[in-house]
């Protein structure tokens, strides 16, 4: 079997759809975009410069035109996930050393990290009470008595 300029494309075509599966960041499925079209302009016997013409406007087209639409839509819910500190406000919580803003102590574990903790209220809680964070200021946690 002989191959002719349009397997060519298509084979790159297939490896950047390929490759984009292990790079997730919508820039080699550009180019596999590109490909689709240059393979359509080999098909139909564009000379080798249109191909890679071909191939160069919609590479570019598709990573001005579709890598925005399709980020937008891959990650629409990325910013309703709350992460790191923020995701520890409303949780709960169990006091292990007490809170006492006087003596300035309090610890608080949450999910088998201890973090240091005092009162949103300013009142002290005993060790073992369940309370809930109600702001994260730096490395210290704001908690209430539930």
């Amino acid at each position: 079997m002989e191959f002719e300029i349009w397997h060519i494309w298509l084979i790159l075509t297939i490896l950047f759809f390929i490759a984009e599966i292990f790079i997730p960041s919508f820039v080699v499925f550009n180019f596999g975009v590109g490909s689709i079209f240059a393979t359509l302009g080999a098909g139909i016997g564009l000379s080798l410069h249109w191909q890679v013409l071909i191939f160069s406007i919609f590479t570019l087209a598709s990573f001005f035109v579709v890598r925005p639409a399709l980020k937008k839509w891959a990650y629409r819910r990325s910013d309703q996930v709350k992460t790191n500190y923020d995701a520890l406000i409303g949780r709960r919580a169990i006091v292990t050393e007490s809170i006492d803003l006087t003596k300035n102590t309090g610890r608080v574990k949450i999910d088998g990290d201890s973090w240091l903790a005092r009162s949103s209220s300013g009142a002290p809680i005993e060790v073992n009470q369940l309370v809930q964070v109600t702001k994260v200021d730096s490395i210290v946690l704001e908690v209430e008595l539930l």
